[in-house]
């Protein structure tokens, strides 16, 4: 008789879009290496830096970089990472025959290993996809030219093999240390997620009803099950910790990917 008893939770109400769609009126545009051509393929292409600017729910700053268009009379603006130390002004050099300096855009084949880069592609032409975050860079660890693949640690400590002909920026991505100032107040918090996405205040599950939350209820705040929950379990009860092999605090020495090899 009551089919639709009880509240869909907020978990659940996320993945449909709505009111939590991220808030993107601001946005600049989006940031991407340059369209992969004959020029960066061959030799290089030279832009200039003609303004660093705020992206709104952005933590780094995004140059704008000005090129000549090669096949007609125009010039292409391009949205970049900004590096650490790039400047308005500044030329920047993309392509396999560009100068290993900050800001430049190079092949990882061309980069010896030790060399700090960020924006990095994925796959050869998708301009773009790893350690893209503010202070965020990754380290080129090894090239294995016979398979023709390079070895990356990332941000998270990780490694990645990557095809060697993927482009990276070389440099630190600017806008470092952000998160090392508290954000001591509300107002600032809810400043701060208002330009991204309806995310904040969060609410924990063992503070609502049992209607809205697996956890909610009970004369204490408490979970009173497992907080850990099958992968396979279904929407409305993946709350917690989900398919975990383990929980509890790390302990010990960091074993991170770069320990393996």
């Amino acid at each position: 008789p009551y089919p639709n008893m009880g509240k869909i939770i907020a978990g659940c109400r996320k993945g449909k879009g709505g009111i939590f769609r991220s808030h993107t009126r601001t946005r600049k545009g989006a940031v991407k290496l340059r369209a992969f051509d004959y020029a960066e393929k061959h030799g290089y292409i030279r832009g200039v830096v003609k303004d660093i600017i705020h992206d709104p729910g952005r933590g780094a700053p995004i140059a704008k970089i000005q090129f000549q268009n090669a096949y007609k009379y125009q010039r292409d603006n391009e949205l970049l990472v900004a590096t650490e130390g790039m400047y308005t002004g500044q030329f920047i050099y993309c392509g396999k025959k560009a100068s290993l300096n900050i800001g430049n855009v190079l092949p990882i084949s061309a980069v010896p290993e030790g060399t700090i880069i960020c924006n990095i592609e994925a796959k050869c032409g998708d301009r773009g996809k790893y350690a893209r975050a503010s202070g965020d860079y990754a380290v080129v660890v090894t090239h294995d030219e016979d398979k023709g693949t390079s070895r990356l640690r990332l941000p998270s400590g990780g490694k990645k093999t990557v095809p060697s002909t993927c482009r990276a920026q070389i440099g630190i991505v600017a806008g470092g240390g952000r998160t090392d100032k508290p954000l001591l107040k509300a107002g600032r918090a809810f400043h701060k997620y208002r330009v991204k996405r309806n995310e904040w205040p969060k609410m924990r599950g063992v503070a609502m009803n049992p209607v809205e939350h697996p956890h909610g209820g009970g004369n204490h705040q408490h979970i009173g099950m497992p907080s850990t929950v099958s992968k396979e379990a279904p929407a409305g009860r993946k709350v917690g910790l989900i398919g975990a092999r383990r929980t509890g605090r790390l302990r010990g020495v960091k074993k991170t990917g770069q320990d393996k090899d």
